[in-house]
């Protein structure tokens, strides 16, 4: 980046090289920013049925996905090129619009029940449905620097560390918005589960609008700290000459004018340790703060992603949570493995949108 922000406000998300303790960007005085106050969607764990969140893919529905893996299997072609424009896909576009109207207006959460795996066959044909299929939520975009937009979520063996993401373990991940580090969130995650783990592999998640309420009740100065940019580590996902760190605020507005969030403590912590900054007591407070208060459990639940079910979330309004998981060991084609999309019509389909 050229200069660092000092004093004026920086943009919603700036790069930040060659920082140490004596450059490092100071925090800006801001307004501390509000939240508006007639969001209809806020919510706490008990006050959701997770059964309310499946949408089940009805007869007509399932006939178009069986269809729909029968020519996929007969005309070879790229995932990538497949489109749902291209097949009668009427029912399964209906359930579709239910889910976007969930994330959009209603929970943020949507589960879609479930596709037939069993009778679709191999993973390559399952992934092509999905693919296919969840292009009718948004235009699908990349999630790595290097392009790709299909992403398996398993454990490949590597240790947790700079350069591997979480999604590639078995560790624990706490509650996150995909891309935190990133220059453009992706507005919905999506997930398609083809074997869930042996043991683990737990699913939680918490409305980031409640999180961000108990905040200002209980912790109002962390809250303002919160509001202003602080460091995300940004995993090696970037050009090989690019800065290592992000800056942008965990809260902030969208053009409409309502609440959204980009959060990982992990990764705001990392990022100060990748930059070596030493992280001042305000912004360690305020991130204390945040581990605390997405640790309440009253404001999430637990929702688990069972094989053949597509798991759709509004990215920056709810944040999402998995445990440490065991994989079978007697059986390598059986361990957990989930297939990832991430979904924004806004920008560029590129990593940095």
């Amino acid at each position: 980046m050229g200069e660092s922000p000092r004093s004026s406000y920086p943009p919603p998300v700036a790069a930040c090289a060659d920082l140490s303790a004596e450059t490092a960007p100071e925090a800006p005085v801001g307004t501390g920013g509000t939240a508006p106050a007639d969001d209809p969607d806020v919510w706490v764990g008990g006050d959701l049925d997770p059964r309310a969140l499946v949408i089940e893919l009805d007869g007509a529905a399932l006939d178009e996905v069986r269809a729909l893996a029968g020519r996929i299997r007969a005309a070879p072609l790229p995932t990538l090129l497949r489109s749902p424009d291209d097949h009668p896909l009427d029912a399964v576009r209906a359930v579709y619009a239910r889910a976007k109207a969930a994330l959009d207006r209603g929970t943020g959460i949507a589960v879609i029940d479930h596709l037939p795996l069993d009778e679709i066959g191999d993973d390559d044909t399952a992934k092509a449905v999905f693919w296919t299929i969840g292009r009718i939520l948004a235009r699908p975009v990349a999630q790595k620097w290097d392009g790709t937009v299909l992403y398996d979520v398993t454990d490949t063996g590597r240790t947790f560390g700079y350069g591997v993401r979480g999604s590639w373990t078995n560790v624990e991940l706490v509650f996150h918005t995909d891309n935190a580090f990133g220059a453009v969130l992706p507005r919905y995650v999506g997930l398609m589960c083809i074997h869930p783990a042996r043991q683990g592999g737990t699913s939680r998640f918490l409305c980031l609008r409640s999180v961000h309420d108990r905040l200002r009740e209980r912790h109002p100065r962390a809250l303002e700290r919160l509001w202003r940019p602080v460091l995300f580590d940004r995993q090696a996902e970037h050009a090989p000459d690019a800065p290592r760190v992000s800056w942008a605020p965990v809260f902030s507005l969208d053009g409409a004018g309502q609440l959204r969030a980009r959060t990982n403590a992990g990764i705001i912590r990392k990022g100060y340790a990748v930059a070596g900054v030493a992280m001042d007591a305000e912004t360690r407070a305020a991130v204390e703060a945040l581990e605390e208060v997405v640790s309440d459990e009253d404001l999430r639940f637990e929702l688990p992603l069972e094989r053949g079910q597509l798991q759709y979330l509004a990215n920056q309004r709810v944040a999402h949570y998995r445990s440490a998981f065991t994989d079978d060991d007697r059986d390598p084609a059986a361990k957990r493995h989930l297939v990832r999309m991430w979904h924004r019509d806004e920008g560029l389909p590129t990593y940095d949108g």
